[in-house]
């Protein structure tokens, strides 16, 4: 999955490992002094459970590119200097420690990045149609944070 060529946004659902060094390199612009890259790995427990093994993601294909387009249509309407955003995310098996998710925002100065980068997963993680199954020795269930489809306006930032 080679960056794109052209714009500011980096949208991406796929099976294959996440790029993150090419992700960084692509958010580096020479007007900006902050890049903040957001990496969600694979843990070994969850709410409840301590002996996870793999977590695996099933997503709604058709719609989670439009998902992540309104989130960074929200990230720039809020946070002003934001430049480009990357939001690329796995589906599949996964294994302990892999990336499942990447955020990526690069922009003037940190604040900016940082806030901007925070909301972009908050707004994922309650509004994009992408649910994850945990499997441990013995079993599997869906998520204990599994959720319903909001809008991103209905996530809450600290920066508000």
């Amino acid at each position: 999955m080679p960056a794109p060529l052209l714009g500011e946004e980096w949208f991406e659902l796929t099976a294959s490992e996440l790029p993150i060094g090419d992700i960084y390199q692509w958010a580096v612009r020479p007007d900006c002094g902050a890049v903040v890259l957001f990496s969600g790995t694979v843990r070994d427990h969850a709410d409840g459970r301590t002996d996870v093994t793999s977590l695996d993601y099933e997503a709604y294909e058709d719609a989670v590119i439009p998902a992540f387009q309104k989130i960074a249509i929200e990230a720039r309407a809020r946070f002003d200097g934001a430049r480009r955003i990357a939001i690329l995310h796995r589906t599949g098996v996964l294994s302990l420690s892999e990336s499942s998710v990447v955020v990526a925002v690069s922009s003037a100065h940190r604040p900016v990045a940082f806030d901007a980068a925070r909301f972009v997963i908050d707004a994922l993680k309650a509004s994009a149609p992408i649910w994850k199954k945990e499997i441990w020795d013995g079993g599997s269930d869906w998520g204990t944070r599994a959720h319903d489809i909001t809008s991103p306006q209905s996530v809450t930032s600290n920066t508000q």
